[in-house]
């Protein structure tokens, strides 16, 4: 079966607990539900009315945590052509549950008496299940008075409602009844409140969340698009149920609201222009979690980071099934390298910095390790069961030739050449700064060695000045798709002035340019689709690197274009980014019906654009 489409669903959060439904406030469709940690504690929300249908007309995001459903109660109306019957159900997403308060507004001359039900279900399904397409039977729920209690070995539920709410059992859950007098020109008011202790979750809320601003720019759109973009980055923050001061960012809901090594990484580097608390905390979980042995199972190696945490192993389609710890990453240990160099350069604190060396060392040994000598850092999955795609295009289609056909594995993408190449100068530069030139040289030298044999291997020549591969195949042949990995080469050292001429150029040709962002490939590819995942498809954060690259590499006006497209687009979603998009470039953007909202490297995005369309808010220059 099929995941459950997300693309008209609302969404309030705050992480580690997230709420999705229907646009009326109701819990019915597949993936709707009250989720804490990956556990779906409620499964069904139903309302109904005793002699009115209940009609919606608005949703109202009140904040990333906060939505306002309105609905009319035609029935309990007067005759009059206006509606004077209201309901307000104002929905509040906590760490560690839900607040719900019911309004009732009468605007008749006389008062009216209400009865409403709410009816309530759990099924405890965990989140992956139903990414997988399963559905879960109702789960028994215990009354006892004006509470309900309900869960298992790791979770446990508590329904409490105020005076106004009577609670009684049904054979699928519990129904809450609301009766009230309702007073001519007044109103009514009841609440209830779901609260769950979550013995087994690996994540957990910060102690303090980092609140997260920025100036105005002047650009109406692009502010509106930051207000919701920081909020919804502070509804993700996270921490480590045993380091609760360290916060690093979810990667987004509903599938991936936890810790991922690469997206935490990427997110907290996009903000670095406005805040270097969440890099520090990004750090430190992850410097914790860092590889100390080999196992093949996990794809762990000594000083890799972490791919993926969860509360246990996540089987997925097509036979992977991923252990809760999970390492099969090929990006994020070099990754890890250039966000703690560019958190010093933008004041992460020395003593911090000090700290993190040891890991720095693991991390370059992990490296060192991972490249042959006149190689290239490749990825395979040795499992069996795990990612067989481990850069971000981590689908299982992802890396394809131009006519359409999968490439073979082992891959070596050539951004991951890039993210290498700047580590090892960033590395270098850290080892420099903290008092070991010694150290340091020999990756000056591994960094020259890598940018010397590149160009042969990766650079496609098409008659028109070529441009890199995504990636070389098990035999070393250059998979000729053109894709926009080629945009995360900019600024990292890896090409010379002319190549990153060259690439700037085709990044806003309109074969990837599709006027909202980067498509992922090219549209004259033979894999092309623009609602593929990773072969056609528009991701934000993807553009946003290439806008940064771009910046760093001295094209100003391609960055511009790019970044003008991602405005448009946020625009077209009401200003909260989605995951991914559709590439198709026809009217206003198409959304990818599976896509993740809110995502944290899509929201972290807005800041990227804003170091591109406002001033003074460059990126932190690269280490070379």
């Amino acid at each position: 079966m099929r995941q459950p489409l997300l693309h008209d669903a609302e969404v309030s959060l705050a992480a580690p607990a997230q709420i999705w439904c229907r646009p009326d406030g109701t819990l019915s469709a597949p993936i709707d539900g009250l989720w804490i940690s990956d556990v779906r504690i409620l499964s069904r929300v139903d309302i109904a009315a005793a002699g009115s249908p209940i009609e919606h007309i608005s949703t109202a995001r009140i904040s990333t945590a906060r939505t306002r459903f309105t609905a009319l109660l035609p029935g309990l109306d007067d005759p009059s052509p206006d509606p004077h019957v209201l309901l307000h159900r104002d929905r509040t997403v906590t760490v560690e549950g839900l607040i719900e308060t019911l309004v009732a507004s009468n605007a008749r001359d006389d008062a009216l008496e209400l009865s409403l039900t709410l009816d309530l279900g759990s099924d405890l399904l965990e989140m992956p299940a139903v990414r997988r397409g399963e559905r879960g039977a109702p789960l028994p729920i215990e009354v006892a008075g004006a509470t309900a209690r309900w869960g298992d070995a790791s979770v446990t539920a508590f329904l409490t409602v105020d005076d106004g709410l009577e609670v009684s059992p049904t054979e699928q859950g519990v129904a809450l009844t609301w009766r009230a007098h309702v007073p001519a020109h007044g109103s009514a008011t009841a609440s209830w409140t779901v609260r769950v202790d979550d013995a087994a979750g690996v994540v957990r809320a910060p102690r303090r969340r980092v609140p997260l601003t920025a100036p105005p720019t002047g650009r109406s759109a692009l502010d509106a698009w930051l207000r919701v973009a920081l909020d919804d980055l502070e509804a993700l923050e996270l921490a480590l149920p045993d380091a609760p001061d360290d916060v690093f960012l979810a990667a987004g809901g509903p599938w991936f609201l936890t810790l991922f090594g690469r997206d935490s990484i990427w997110a907290a580097r996009m903000l670095l222009t406005i805040d270097v608390r969440i890099a520090a905390g990004t750090l430190k979980v992850l410097a914790r979690l860092q590889g100390t042995t080999t196992d093949r199972t996990t794809g762990e190696r000594p000083g890799g980071i972490l791919h993926e945490l969860r509360r246990g192993e996540t089987a997925l389609s097509e036979g992977l099934t991923l252990p809760p710890r999970y390492y099969g990453t090929i990006d994020a240990t070099p990754l890890w390298i250039l966000l703690l160099h560019d958190a010093w350069r933008a004041g992460l604190p020395d003593d911090e910095v000090r700290g993190l060396l040891p890991a720095l060392r693991s991390a370059l040994g992990w490296l060192r390790a991972a490249v042959p000598q006149d190689g290239f850092l490749a990825y395979h999955d040795e499992s069996g069961h795990g990612l067989a795609n481990q850069g971000w295009k981590d689908s299982g289609d992802s890396v394809r030739w131009r006519d359409g056909r999968l490439a073979q594995g082992p891959i070596s993408l050539c951004e991951v050449q890039g993210y290498a190449h700047e580590a090892a100068l960033a590395a270098a530069a850290l080892l420099i700064a903290f008092g070991d030139p010694d150290e340091a040289a020999p990756w000056a030298a591994w960094a020259a060695q890598l940018k010397a044999r590149f160009r042969d291997a990766f650079w496609v020549q098409d008659g028109e000045g070529g441009y890199p591969a995504i990636a070389l195949d098990a035999d070393g042949r250059a998979v000729d798709s053109l894709t926009s990995n080629i945009g995360h080469l900019l600024g990292t050292g890896l090409l010379d002035a002319a190549d990153e001429a060259r690439v700037a150029s085709l990044l806003v040709d309109p074969r990837l340019d599709s006027g909202y962002g980067l498509r992922t490939m090219a549209d004259d590819s033979g894999g092309f689709w623009p609602l593929s995942y990773h072969c056609g498809s528009v991701w934000a954060h993807d553009t946003a690197i290439a806008v940064h690259g771009l910046i760093r590499a001295g094209f100003p006006a391609e960055a511009r274009r790019l970044a003008e497209g991602l405005v448009a687009a946020a625009e077209g979603f009401g200003w909260r980014m989605p995951e991914l998009f559709s590439g198709a470039a026809d009217g206003a953007p198409v959304p990818y019906p599976a896509a993740c909202h809110p995502q944290a490297w899509s929201a972290a995005a807005a800041v990227e654009v804003r170091a591109a369309l406002a001033p003074g808010t460059d990126p932190v220059a690269s280490p070379t």
